[in-house]
C-alpha cells in the first residue's frame, strides 16, 4: 500500500508484445503492481523471461506499457508525451545487464559518462570535465583513464563505467538489470557492495533485478517474486528468503546451495517438471499450477489474488504455506526435468 514515503507506485502494469504474422501478442508483464519506498532496495526475482527486465523498462519508460500506470512526483510517467518525459528522466536511471554491450565502443570512458550531461545540457567546459572525474573517483576507478576506450577495461570495470553514468544526472531512483550476472563471481560482491555504498552516500532507491536469490537478498530490503508475468509473493528479503510462502518461491530459494555440505545434503531440493509456459497463451488460472505439486481444481479456473499473508503478500489459493519438501507435480506432461536455477 502507497505511503508518504512511496516513491515509486506501480498499479496494473502491462507490456504486451504483438506477434508478427498472427493475432497473437506475449504477455511478458501482465498485471503488476509494485510499491517502492524511498531510499529502499525492492529485488525482483524469477526465471529467465519471466518479464522481470521489461518490467523495469516499462516503469522507465523505455518500453511503453500496453496498460497500467507509474505515478512518479505525482504524475503518471505512462501518459506522459516523450517532450514531458525528459526532465523526469534525470531522476530515473538504469544500469544495464551487460556491460560488454551497453557501452559504445567509439566513445571514450569521459566521453561516455559525460553524455547524460550533455544531452540535458547541465554542464560544459570545464565543469563538466571535473564532474566525469568526479564520477570515474566516486565508483572506484582511476580518473586518470578517462581518454581509455572500453576495450581497455575489465567486464567489473566497465561495469562501473555503467554504474557512473547512471549517477551522472544525480537521479533518485536507478533500475539494476541484473548488473552481476556477466561478472566472474570474484567481482560481483565488489559491484554489490560498491552498489550499497552508493546508496547510503546518495540517499538512491533502487528495483535490483536479478535471477539470483542469493545476490538479491544480500542487497534487498524486501523482494518481489515474479513467474510468467505476474507477482506471485512480496515481502521482506528474510521473509521470502527464510520463510517462502509460495510453491514457486520455495523452488526457487531450495535452488540456492548451501556452503554448509552437511547442510547443503540434509535440506530439500524442489525440481520443478517441464517448461515454463509460453507467454503467448498462459495456463487459465494460476499460471504456475502446470508445475505445481499442490494444484487443485480452483487453481485451473481462478487466478489467485495477491493478498496479505503474513508480512507479505501471495498470490496462492492454498490457505497456508506448503511444507518444505521436494516434490514433481502430478500434472506435468514432459518427462526432462529441469531445476530451477535462479
Amino acid at each position: 500500500m502507497a505511503t508518504n514515503d512511496t516513491l515509486l507506485e506501480i498499479r496494473g502494469l502491462q507490456v504486451h508484445f504483438p506477434v508478427r504474422g498472427t493475432r497473437g501478442v506475449v504477455r511478458a508483464v501482465d498485471g503488476v503492481d509494485l510499491d517502492v519506498a524511498r531510499g529502499e532496495t525492492l529485488g525482483l526475482v524469477g526465471e529467465s523471461g519471466c518479464g522481470k527486465s521489461t518490467t523495469g523498462r516499462a516503469i522507465l519508460q523505455l518500453v511503453r506499457p500496453t496498460a497500467g500506470s507509474v505515478l512518479y512526483a505525482g504524475q503518471d510517467l505512462v501518459r506522459l508525451s516523450p517532450r514531458a518525459l525528459r526532465p523526469l528522466r534525470r531522476r530515473l536511471q538504469m544500469i544495464f545487464q551487460n556491460p560488454y554491450a551497453s557501452l559504445d565502443p567509439r566513445m571514450t570512458v569521459g566521453g561516455i559518462v559525460a553524455e547524460p550531461l550533455r544531452v540535458h545540457r547541465v554542464l560544459r567546459g570545464a565543469a563538466l570535465a571535473a564532474r566525469v572525474r568526479e564520477l570515474i573517483e566516486i565508483v572506484g576507478l582511476d580518473p586518470a583513464h578517462v581518454r581509455r576506450f572500453p576495450h581497455e577495461f575489465s567486464g567489473g570495470q566497465r561495469q562501473r563505467i555503467g554504474i557512473a553514468r547512471a549517477l551522472a544526472l544525480e537521479p533518485e531512483f536507478i533500475v539494476a538489470d541484473e548488473p552481476i550476472s556477466a561478472l566472474d563471481v570474484s567481482i560481483q560482491a565488489q559491484v554489490l557492495n560498491l552498489l550499497q555504498e552508493l546508496q547510503a552516500r546518495l540517499g538512491l532507491t533502487y528495483l535490483f533485478i536479478a535471477h539470483d536469490v542469493a545476490a538479491v537478498r544480500h542487497v534487498s530490503d524486501r523482494i518481489a517474486v515474479m513467474y510468467l508475468g505476474k507477482i506471485v509473493e512480496i515481502g521482506t528479503a528474510d521473509d521470502v528468503v527464510h520463510r517462502p510462502q509460495h510453491p514457486y518461491t520455495q523452488a526457487l530459494v531450495s535452488a540456492v546451495p548451501v556452503p554448509d555440505p552437511l547442510r547443503e545434503a540434509a535440506r530439500a531440493r524442489i525440481v520443478l517438471r517441464g517448461d515454463p509456459p509460453s507467454p503467448m497463451s498462459p495456463p487459465s488460472g494460476c499460471r504456475f499450477r502446470t508445475r505445481c505439486a499442490y494444484a487443485f481444481d480452483r487453481c485451473a479456473v481462478e487466478e489467485p489474488a495477491l493478498e496479505p499473508r503474513g508480512a507479505g503478500r501471495v498470490a496462492c489459493h492454498l490457505p497456508e504455506p506448503p511444507p518444505l519438501v521436494a516434490a514433481a507435480p502430478p500434472q506435468a506432461t514432459t518427462a526432462r526435468a529441469h531445476e530451477v536455477r535462479p
